[in-house]
């Protein structure tokens, strides 16, 4: 009876890292709605995670059958492969089948995290993503547009931003259908949108003054070490943008329609949602 219960365990249950994410809250709804037996895992959840504590991965993965991982604070900084390479080997150990990665479209540094989990025996899919367009909405633009300006170490260069719902649908699709293992979903939002012309989507909706402005990287890590981001991190985060904001995501992905069957949300879309809600009003 025992052995049995724990098989049934391992047949079901899927892990959720970073459950109260953008992408991974969704994950955690949708998977919960079919039905599916969820394990949220975090620093502030029933069940401890911790990227930088690996101590609390195997107890977190055991018993389990497949995991969403959403590596924090990013996927392309140092030190991230060799954690994806360490985390998989111990999701193998503890009887996992499959692993769903978010990645970051066309980072360098992301591209070997992916292919640590690749090399790692275990199924796998992986999506790569464009720039959030909920970074407007709830994340690191936020801030910034409620003060009236995006500043980012970058020049103005077109992105597609992606809908996060999207994200999700995918990861989700692939948590609950085998076809879509041994996979990479590079997603994007259908067009690219210049930070000018997102300042500007916003400020139409809104009847809010916000624009962009390219600021020295040394600015930007300022401004993120007010929001309460280690000098490390920000730093990272700073040369991330410089690098990966130079158009090479201009062109849009189709992902979305490749795993769903339907095509990606259009940033536009987000605005208009984020404007009805509110999001962007004074507290």
């Amino acid at each position: 009876m025992n052995t049995d219960t724990t098989t049934q365990t391992r047949t079901h249950t899927v892990v959720i890292t970073c459950p109260r994410g953008k992408t991974g809250r969704d994950v955690l709804q949708a998977l919960s709605s079919q039905g599916v037996d969820v394990r949220p895992v975090g620093r502030s959840e029933q069940t401890p995670f911790d990227w930088t504590d690996e101590s609390t991965w195997r107890p977190a993965l055991s018993g389990a059958r497949a995991a969403y991982l959403v590596y924090q604070p990013d996927l392309a900084l140092p030190g991230a492969p060799q954690a994806i390479a360490r985390i998989a080997a111990i999701a193998r150990e503890e009887g996992l089948e499959h692993i769903v990665l978010l990645s970051g479209r066309n980072e360098p540094g992301a591209v070997e995290s992916e292919q640590a989990l690749r090399d790692s025996g275990l199924d796998w899919t992986v999506v790569t993503a464009s720039v959030f367009a909920q970074n407007f909405t709830e994340g690191l633009f936020h801030p910034a547009i409620m003060s009236g300006v995006i500043s980012l170490p970058a020049a103005d260069m077109p992105e597609p931003f992606t809908d996060t719902g999207d994200i999700a649908a995918v990861v989700t699709a692939a948590l609950t259908d085998e076809r879509h293992r041994g996979k990479t979903y590079e997603v994007s939002g259908p067009s690219a949108v210049s930070f000018t012309e997102a300042a500007a989507e916003i400020a139409s909706a809104t009847g809010r003054s916000v624009r962009f402005e390219q600021v020295p990287p040394e600015a930007f890590i300022a401004d993120l070490e007010q929001l309460g981001l280690p000098t490390e991190d920000a730093a990272g985060l700073a040369a991330l943008f410089e690098e990966i904001l130079d158009g090479r995501n201009r062109t849009p992905a189709d992902g979305v329609q490749q795993a769903l069957g339907r095509p990606a949300r259009a940033f536009s879309e987000v605005v208009a949602e984020a404007a009805a809600h509110g999001v962007w009003s004074q507290s």
